[in-house]
């Protein structure tokens, strides 16, 4: 068991993220990971640096904590040239602490190039999978060069290569995607507590670490933490197929206009009691994840880092899956 904390580079600026991760490799977290966005979902979030400046600088400010991306679409904003390379780097700046997170995308921050984000999912799955064999292909070394359906590369090469290479963690909601991680990753990444999940990963021959982000808002009471993350974070409940295709933060907007502050407490758990935080916790050790992140959609990180050393650092990392799963 890992327990990461969530650096929301929608709702934070660089400096802050950077902050965060210091106080968090101070709390005891073993990792951070951080969205790799170029836009917010809400314009009320207010930020959206660039995730690999923010990731050098933290590497810099840290010892032992390690490092990920949650996740990066290595397909149209990005060739995988340039993640491969930065990947490479940024696992020898911070002395092999990084894991890359990859997945499909979102049209909401990959329209922004003017290229077209596919409507089609399985079209998606196949521009990762071949974004997955380039990055694959230049951390062997030399030059290499790439003809695929939907991707090119000719003539590239990664000169600073670190001895042991980033694990390499696919963004999975379904069985298509699964196979894609167990077959190209190292391990596996979900947002959400499913268990089929999981077996569809495990099935298809994956053997390596789940990660997955465990939703949740901390205030000194639970209305307060539930109206903060209802601002903030209500796109949360739109569901994936919706995330993945509105273009811009105000589509968000227009589709999150009913949610209440009653859906919120269903989805995260919210208030002071550690219990409830912990229940939730266990939900996704019972579906089979064992890198889980606190994603906290509170208002005040400084009391959500100090509440999670006081009350729920041990308690977590005592769970075990339960008989009833």
């Amino acid at each position: 068991m890992q327990i990461g904390y969530k650096l929301a580079s929608e709702a934070f600026g660089p400096q802050e993220l950077i902050r965060q991760a210091v106080r968090a490799e101070a709390a005891g977290f073993d990792f951070v990971e951080i969205s790799d966005h170029y836009h917010p979902w809400l314009d009320v979030q207010g930020h959206s640096s660039f995730t690999w400046t923010v990731l050098g600088a933290v590497a810099a400010r840290t010892e032992r904590i390690g490092l990920a991306t949650g996740v990066t679409c290595p397909t149209v904003r990005y060739h995988p040239a340039i993640i491969a390379q930065a990947a490479a780097t940024l696992a020898l700046v911070s002395g092999g602490r990084f894991v890359l997170g990859v997945g499909s995308g979102e049209r909401l921050n990959e329209h922004v190039v003017g290229q077209e984000f596919p409507d089609s999912v399985r079209v998606r799955h196949e521009l990762l999978r071949e974004a997955l064999e380039i990055i694959r292909l230049l951390w062997r070394g030399g030059y290499r060069s790439y003809e695929g359906r939907h991707l090119r590369l000719e003539d590239a090469r990664v000169f600073d290569l670190p001895d042991e290479l980033p694990l390499i963690a696919v963004a999975a909601s379904g069985r298509h995607s699964a196979r894609i991680a167990a077959e190209l990753g190292d391990g596996l990444f979900a947002t959400e507590d499913k268990a089929s999940i999981v077996r569809h990963y495990r099935d298809a021959g994956g053997s390596g670490p789940g990660y997955a982000e465990v939703p949740m808002a901390w205030a000194q009471d639970e209305r307060t933490a539930a109206e903060a993350a209802l601002k903030t974070s209500r796109w949360a409940l739109t569901g994936w197929k919706v995330m993945s295709e509105l273009p811009n933060p105000v589509n968000f907007e227009a589709a999150t206009g009913t949610v209440r502050t009653e859906d919120i407490l269903e989805k995260f758990a919210c208030g002071p009691d550690p219990d409830r935080y912990v229940s939730a916790v266990q939900q996704y050790v019972d579906a089979g994840f064992d890198r889980l992140v606190m994603q906290n959609a509170g208002p005040d990180p400084d009391g959500f880092i100090d509440f999670y050393q006081r009350e729920l650092d041990q308690p977590l990392r005592r769970l075990r899956p339960s008989d009833a799963a």
